[in-house]
């Protein structure tokens, strides 16, 4: 494992379990929506955003974490492990409330500078909804990758927790 994809729901892991994998693998990290998000929660601009990703992915070794489903096809293309954290979506909800309280009108390290720490409805609609409309594409984008593909679903806490006892 030296490219690493990791998607899933917000508030599934997924920056989380890139820092852990980071430490122990010594493999740098990129949060995506730190360098999708400009200050002020502005997106960056579509082609640029593809060549920004297309630059992360020339690297010899880097994990990855974020969704942007406009641009999974470049990832997937160029990992050799995808993680997908398939987490109960009300789990989901419950760390992206969490993490909002927690981290409320600060930025994360995770995030850009100038994003603060906000949760509205359409984001938590979003989590809520993940399973029903995300999920399945999700899926069958992983289905039609090539075998060599190392495609790793975690479903519980418990089963990453026991994935990083062995990455």
């Amino acid at each position: 494992m030296k490219k690493i994809s990791i998607i899933g729901s917000g508030g599934s892991g997924k920056s989380t379990l890139a820092k852990k994998l980071e430490e122990k693998m010594r493999i740098p990290a990129y949060h995506l929506d730190a360098l999708y998000w400009q200050p002020g929660w502005v997106e960056t601009e579509r082609s640029k955003w593809r060549s920004i990703q297309e630059e992360l992915c020339s690297k010899d070794e880097w994990i990855l974490d974020g969704n942007y489903g406009a641009t999974l096809d470049i990832r997937f293309k160029n990992s050799d492990t995808i993680i997908f954290l398939d987490i109960n979506k009300f789990t989901c909800l419950a760390r992206a409330v969490w993490r909002s309280i927690k981290s409320y009108s600060k930025t994360r390290s995770d995030m850009a500078a100038g994003c603060k720490e906000q949760l509205d409805i359409k984001f938590a609609k979003w989590i809520l909804e993940y399973p029903t409309k995300n999920k399945p594409e999700i899926l069958n984008r992983l289905a039609g990758l090539p075998p060599e593909k190392n495609i790793i679903i975690l479903r519980s806490t418990k089963e990453v927790e026991a994935f990083l006892k062995v990455a």
